[in-house]
């Protein structure tokens, strides 16, 4: 029997409405809530476009997906996404965003099912946050230098550069992914009910500096605005709320002891082309790394107008220097773990994909970001035999 929840599962993960996909299908509205909601059963034609179109079997229609064998529908709240965005929620984005992350939780249960992964830094950082913010009579901003600063030592960032900054996000315990979001927005976040921390960054072809600022940015929600219901957020609220992310962002990038060093070496302080040294050491754009000098008073306002206006003149705001040769940092964490389970013979990812979740490699990599090659590289493979159960993820991925 045709499951119609594992249909709108789908529907809603890839964005379309009704409409949109009663157009895709050749049929109608009325047709696709009926195949929805157990009406009517649709004939092997419209079964074959369905596959085609979201990248499963056939027989994945017929038997409960993997959100309803493992209930997870409920870990995630839509209104605790938040958005580095330029734009207000969209409620339908929202709940596809929502929906999306629901497959990204149930498939990260299925992979660490086996294995013992280490406690969570991030967690232990959050709630040293939180400690001193609810107690603390600092100001707002002061209050958010310290977080910023307190999280570049938990997560045992180096001193002097962002050059692994992925790699100690990922190691803290955040699964970052990468996703064809849309233009308006750059990077999103959220904890689910059960603590999972999610950052999910834009695939549009970004540089790598604006890239850490995004995961930078995020990584500040995450801390800043625990359990904050973004959804229900005023325009002005949402500015606020947006504003106070940046400012971790640069605090968290740029550190002040460090930076002022820096800035000492910088003789025309007007003049962009005088910040490429400190835009390769620091991997952060010529516009954070002007910001922030602004913000901590190196730079006067009237300065700061000045540097921007040079930026305009130089064609900076579009593109800057360095901008395609810093290398960009890609999330490696959930690789690592599917080459170990394989390795280590816990799960047979073939089986994984054509059986349990019944789908084409070309789900999963819309699913996580990762390549299509990724998963196609399993498709041939024996099983691995080696059953030895694994306490601990490795220390770094190559």
């Amino acid at each position: 029997m045709f499951v119609g929840e594992n249909l709108t599962n789908l529907r809603i993960m890839h964005g379309y409405s009704r409409k949109q996909l009663s157009e895709l299908l050749g049929v109608t509205e009325q047709a696709v809530w009926q195949y929805e909601n157990a009406y009517t059963s649709p004939k092997v034609p419209i079964v074959n476009e369905l596959k085609r179109i979201f990248s499963v079997k056939s027989k994945y229609f017929y038997a409960k997906d993997m959100l309803a064998e493992h209930n997870n529908s409920a870990n995630i709240n839509v209104m605790n996404i938040a958005y580095r965005s330029k734009v207000l929620n969209v409620i339908s984005k929202t709940q596809t965003e929502a929906k999306h992350v629901e497959y990204l939780d149930t498939f990260i249960n299925y992979i660490t099912a086996q294995i013992s992964l280490p406690t969570l830094n991030i967690i232990k950082l959050r709630e040293e946050a939180i400690a001193y913010m609810n107690h603390s009579d600092d100001d707002r901003s002061t209050q958010i230098h310290y977080v910023a600063q307190l999280a570049r030592q938990r997560l045992n960032l180096e001193p002097s550069t962002n050059e692994n900054l992925m790699f100690w996000i990922e190691k803290s315990g955040v699964y970052v992914f990468e996703k064809a979001i849309g233009e308006e927005i750059d990077a999103y976040s959220l904890w689910t009910r059960n603590d999972r921390p999610f950052i999910i960054l834009g695939n549009i072809k970004r540089s790598a500096v604006r890239r850490n600022f995004d995961i930078a940015h995020e990584l500040g929600h995450l801390l800043l605005h625990y359990r904050l219901e973004f959804a229900n957020l005023d325009r002005k609220e949402h500015k606020l709320i947006e504003n106070e992310a940046n400012l971790f962002a640069g605090a968290f990038l740029l550190p002040e002891e460090e930076f002022s060093s820096d800035m000492n070496d910088i003789s025309y302080k007007t003049n962009p082309d005088q910040y490429l040294d400190l835009k390769k050491k620091w991997k952060t754009s010529l516009q954070v790394l002007g910001y922030r000098a602004a913000h901590l008073g190196m730079m006067e306002a009237k300065d700061h107008r000045n540097f921007y206006a040079a930026m305009h003149r130089r064609g900076y705001l579009e593109k800057e220097p360095f901008d395609h040769t810093i290398p960009l940092q890609k999330p490696m964490r959930i690789k690592t773990i599917i080459d170990l389970i394989s390795k280590k013979g816990l799960v047979d990812i073939r089986y994984m994909i054509e059986e349990d979740w019944k789908v084409e490699t070309s789900f999963f990599h819309h699913m996580t970001g990762i390549s299509t090659d990724f998963f196609n590289k399993y498709m041939t493979s024996k099983r691995e035999t080696n059953t030895q159960n694994v306490r601990e993820m490795p220390t770094r991925s190559s």
